[in-house]
């Protein structure tokens, strides 16, 4: 799943003090003990749903203006912990939820697992 946002750096020197753009793409990873009916942990319909509205919150919007944001830096270190924070939250309680990876371009990405 993806999202577009704009953002900068406030405690960086270099290009990413500057106002910038990334064309986000999210990839989840999720743990769970038993395979429901149909052989999967969870329907991916399901998490595309939650994802949703974790995402439309950042969609098209300048990322240093949203919570939690306005305080931290939207790093791609930070956009995944997030992400993962809240996709955590909305997960039903048989489920582990493994790993968020964020990519801001072809080559660069992030990715936030709990401990």
């Amino acid at each position: 799943m993806g999202f577009s946002a704009a953002h900068n750096l406030r405690n960086y020197k270099g290009k990413c003090e500057a106002l910038h753009g990334h064309n986000y793409q999210v990839e989840v990873a999720i743990r769970g003990e038993k395979l429901e009916n149909g052989g999967m942990l969870i329907d991916f319909s399901h998490i595309k749903s939650l994802m949703k509205e974790i995402i439309q919150r950042l969609d098209h919007t300048y990322l240093n203006e949203i919570v939690p944001f306005d305080i931290e830096e939207p790093s791609c270190e930070n956009i995944s912990r997030y992400i993962f924070q809240e996709l955590k939250k909305r997960l039903p309680s048989n489920l582990k939820l493994y790993r968020v990876t964020v990519w801001e371009s072809d080559d660069t990405c992030s990715s936030f697992l709990e401990p």
